[in-house]
């Protein structure tokens, strides 16, 4: 009832002459048949409305350029590196962050709305130079077999952890940041990814099972290893990576056969 109210105003219709119509029927079926005749009206008031308003003029957007963004979020993340470094990641907010890199909190709340955003962002430059290091040239006649490759990607990886403080602390140490334990292994799955196509390319590899990631696994397992040398020493020492690279190999090899036939060129 109160939508006729509402439709009869907006028509301009007389109320007492709707009041009659409503009151002749004098039943449910009666207000039922009234009512689309004052629906209809209202449409077309509506209608007619809409076609005679003007349409609302569209504001200029001031974006900033891409290069100025991509330049303060570099500012950002390297900052946000620096006191990983210093403090680990209880250390670290986007009060801190902003101090470091002497800009206002509300820029760094520009592209980082918390601070697992900011920790994601800062896994996924990580995981970039990890895929770098598999996207490296590799000298095909110095592989005698899979496990000298096996060891020149490990290699890669321990020097990255080596040389970032980040990555220890967001990879390999124990915070407890589950948004950021799960961006780690979502990236973990595409280094697989690389890591499997590497092997391809200079080896024969046997089918592997479609319901378990080898790769991922592999290098999982190995991480565990780094890990407990970061929380026992501070550091992956010599023989923890050493221990580490055993067990990356060791898992490879309940799928992959010592002797694996060796391409006679990469493809």
């Amino acid at each position: 009832m109160g939508g006729g109210r509402r439709t009869a105003e907006a028509t301009h219709l007389d109320i007492p002459a709707l009041s009659y119509v409503m009151r002749a029927g004098n039943t449910v079926s009666g207000v039922s048949r009234a009512m689309p005749a004052v629906a209809s009206l209202g449409s077309l008031a509506s209608n007619t409305a809409m076609s005679t308003a003007e349409p609302t003029p569209r504001l200029p957007t001031n974006r900033k350029p891409r290069a100025s963004s991509q330049a303060r979020i570099a500012q950002i993340l390297a900052s946000a590196r620096e006191l990983l470094a210093d403090a680990g990641v209880s250390g670290l907010s986007i009060y801190s962050v902003a101090e470091r890199a002497a800009i206002p909190p509300s820029s760094v709340y520009h592209f980082f709305a918390s601070v697992p955003a900011l920790l994601e962002a800062l896994t996924a430059d990580i995981h970039a130079a990890f895929r770098a290091s598999l996207q490296q040239p590799v000298e095909h006649d110095a592989l005698c077999c899979w496990r000298d490759l096996s060891r020149l990607i490990e290699h890669r990886m321990l020097a990255i952890y080596q040389d970032d403080a980040a990555a220890r602390q967001l990879i390999l140490a124990q915070h407890g940041l589950a948004e950021v334990t799960q961006a780690d292994r979502q990236h973990d799955i595409e280094l697989a990814g690389l890591m499997q196509v590497l092997f391809e390319r200079h080896f024969e590899l046997p089918v592997l099972p479609s319901e378990v990631d080898v790769f991922a696994l592999a290098m999982e397992l190995g991480d565990r290893v780094y890990a407990r040398s970061v929380h026992l020493h501070g550091t992956i020492t010599p023989r923890m990576a050493e221990e580490g690279m055993r067990v990356f190999d060791a898992y490879l090899g309940l799928y992959l056969p010592p002797f694996l036939p060796k391409r006679a060129a990469p493809i």
